[in-house]
């Protein structure tokens, strides 16, 4: 089975894997928040140019795109889902720290840290 089953709902193809979708359910359960979901934001900033943002919240705006995968609801607002077209999101975990990784051909640079793109 593929682990970057592509999400529902999502036109501009964006993926999350399976594993990143756990890590996501284990840590809402850890901090007690079942109704939140994962906020993934591009901000101004990092030296790059842009930096990801992933946050657990339960308010969605008007704005956002709202996408389920195997019950976990993923919000991204408008202009984020744009800049993230064909992009692919996978939790890692490593001798360096765990964390989000993005693969986003949609940016032709990104710092060393890799959290930065431009």
């Amino acid at each position: 089975m593929d682990q970057k089953t592509e999400l529902q709902n999502a036109p501009q193809n964006v993926s999350i894997t399976d594993f990143a979708v756990e890590k996501v359910k284990a840590i809402m359960k850890s901090e007690n928040k079942p109704d939140y979901g994962l906020r993934i934001r591009i901000l101004p900033g990092g030296c790059a140019g842009f930096t990801y943002d992933f946050v657990l919240d339960k308010n969605q705006t008007a704005d956002d795109v709202a996408i389920e995968k195997n019950g976990l609801k993923v919000l991204v607002d408008k202009f984020s889902l744009s800049m993230m077209k064909n992009a692919s999101i996978d939790y890692v975990e490593s001798l360096q720290g765990s964390g989000f990784k993005v693969n986003n051909e949609n940016f032709k640079s990104s710092c060393g840290c890799g959290d930065s793109h431009g």
